[in-house]
């Protein structure tokens, strides 16, 4: 028995780190102060403001401490902002060295092997940027305001079309989603790839191309840091859907029932548009319909 205390001892220490992330409340509790993490650079997400932080997240996460000062000894709960760097901000919340992301971030697989997430609170996707003076009809293409039906609707839309360009960063499943959609459709418009993010929408703020296709939480936040963002603007319709949500260290149900429950009080409140409109504009039917079936009763 002595024999195998030693090493009961170290696979004992070695489970340790797993056991951990449950004390979140705990912890919490005993310091008084909740902290949060975020990225400073994604508005309307996240952005630095002074010695603060603001934002749609950072105005989420305010609510998840009004949930937490709900509960027994944590009336008096501080709240600490904490600015990650995009490249370690992941890694710092899997540590365990905030307690919650305020910057969303679309939920997948591989990342819940390390980390949890909370109720979805926006629905990304694919989204496109133009120039605010794009021709009218170009507008109207990509908002999907153009009767889709035979081959009437293709002569036109191609007619519209042909003459523009559309910018989509090189060898990534955009590129191939937007080659293919327009394959599929039988449009005829010149297809750009481009090295990244950045150049698609430095190209589309230069005129080098008509739209830039990519994540559109992405693109709110390059067209925010563009010097050409006067001139630019999101189009609201998404290609496709990814609902995000704020990740927070993984294996703590406890603390992710209190995220869920502010969460899910929020949105069933009157105050949820007022708040979402703040960031977005008013939120249309069917974001008003996600965010009812995110919620839980």
């Amino acid at each position: 028995m002595n024999r195998w205390l030693p090493r009961a001892i170290l696979l004992l220490a070695a489970a340790l780190p797993l056991v951990a992330p449950a004390q979140t409340l705990e912890r919490i509790r005993s310091s008084h102060t909740l902290t949060l993490g975020y990225l400073p650079e994604r508005p309307p997400f996240s952005a630095s403001e002074g010695e603060g932080a603001v934002g749609y997240g950072i105005d989420l996460c305010q609510k998840v401490a009004d949930q937490l000062r709900t509960q027994p000894g944590l009336a008096q709960l501080q709240v600490r902002f904490v600015a990650l760097s995009a490249d370690k901000a992941l890694e710092t919340v899997g540590a365990g060295g905030v307690d919650l992301l305020c910057s969303p971030m679309v939920e997948t697989l591989k990342l819940r092997q390390d980390l949890d997430f909370s109720l979805p609170v926006y629905t990304a996707g694919l989204g496109v940027v133009v120039r605010k003076d794009a021709p009218f009809f170009l507008v109207r293409s990509l908002n999907g305001e153009v009767d889709q039906s035979g081959p009437t609707w293709r002569a036109t839309l191609n007619r519209g079309l042909a003459a523009y360009t559309f910018a989509v960063p090189g060898n990534t499943r955009v590129e191939t989603w937007v080659r293919e959609r327009l394959r599929l459709l039988k449009v005829l418009v010149t297809v750009q790839a481009v090295a990244g993010p950045p150049e698609g929408v430095e190209a589309v703020a230069g005129g080098k191309a008509d739209a830039f296709f990519y994540d559109q939480m992405t693109l709110r936040s390059l067209v925010e840091h563009s010097a050409g963002r006067a001139n630019l603007m999101v189009l609201s319709r998404r290609f496709e859907f990814a609902p995000v949500a704020l990740a927070m260290p993984r294996g703590d149900e406890d603390f992710r029932l209190q995220v869920d429950t502010a969460l899910s009080e929020l949105y069933r409140s009157d105050d949820f548009v007022p708040l979402y409109s703040k960031y977005f504009g008013a939120p249309s039917e069917l974001d008003q319909s996600l965010f009812k079936v995110y919620s839980r009763p």
